[in-house]
């Protein structure tokens, strides 16, 4: 190594620039997601902060739909570790990181689910599904005073007529001694409105919910912080 190089140290940084100083100075909330980061990582490799590390994986999406912290929520293993400095350990904990923030979202908007609002639903998956590469097909299964029994995945993979068995989600209900049911999936486009399969798939677990006396009240596809509800749009009514 050229000893006249200036080497990339946390300690060379001016003082006001540090993050954990700044933090204490400053408050968290005046972190930069960057400086956020390089806290998370703790410590750089050779020649490389931890903050200059922060902003190599952070470029990692700039060319990506979701530049900067959301686009890390979509990055693999492999690709966090194609960073230099970014080793087994470390990518593990961002992973972790963003596992643990789509946990947070989801454990707020928890108490405030109600069957009969569609909108405290989408809150309650939007940041767990709408960062999924593939569709997840969820079945909230609910008593009659609105408390909400228990989640079930019944597809992962595209939610089709074919795929879906009503069989799987009524031995679920029944066990939990559901009176109704939602059903919740998410759209990897973004784009929350129903295909032609989500229409079937609605209209099948609906008629079969009317033989076994359990109803289906809606039906919520999750996109990119929007979602589509079929009972606001009034399209449960067709199947009545």
């Amino acid at each position: 190594m050229n000893h006249e190089m200036v080497k990339d140290t946390m300690k060379e940084l001016p003082e006001a620039q540090r993050p954990y100083e700044k933090c204490i100075r400053e408050g968290v909330e005046a972190l930069s997601d960057s400086e956020l980061l390089a806290v998370i990582l703790r410590s750089g490799t050779q020649g490389m902060n931890s903050l200059t590390l922060a902003n190599k994986v952070l470029s990692l999406t700039k060319d990506t739909a979701y530049p900067g912290l959301l686009g890390l929520m979509r990055l693999s293993l492999q690709d966090l570790m194609k960073v230099n400095g970014i080793g087994k350990v470390k990518a593990i904990q961002l992973k972790c990181i963003g596992e643990l923030s789509k946990r947070m979202a989801s454990a707020a908007a928890k108490p405030r689910i109600s069957f009969r609002d569609p909108e405290t639903i989408a809150r309650y998956y939007m940041e767990r599904l709408r960062h999924e590469e593939q569709e997840l097909l969820f079945v909230m299964m609910f008593d009659n005073r609105n408390h909400l029994l228990g989640e079930h995945l019944v597809t992962k993979g595209t939610a089709n007529a074919t795929l879906v068995t009503p069989r799987e989600i009524f031995l679920e209900a029944l066990r939990y001694r559901a009176v109704c049911l939602i059903l919740v999936h998410n759209h990897p486009s973004g784009d929350p409105s129903p295909s032609d399969c989500d229409i079937a798939v609605t209209e099948q677990i609906f008629k079969a919910g009317e033989l076994v006396g359990i109803s289906l009240l809606d039906h919520i596809i999750i996109g990119d912080q929007r979602y589509f509800s079929f009972r606001s749009q009034g399209l449960m009514k067709e199947y009545l």
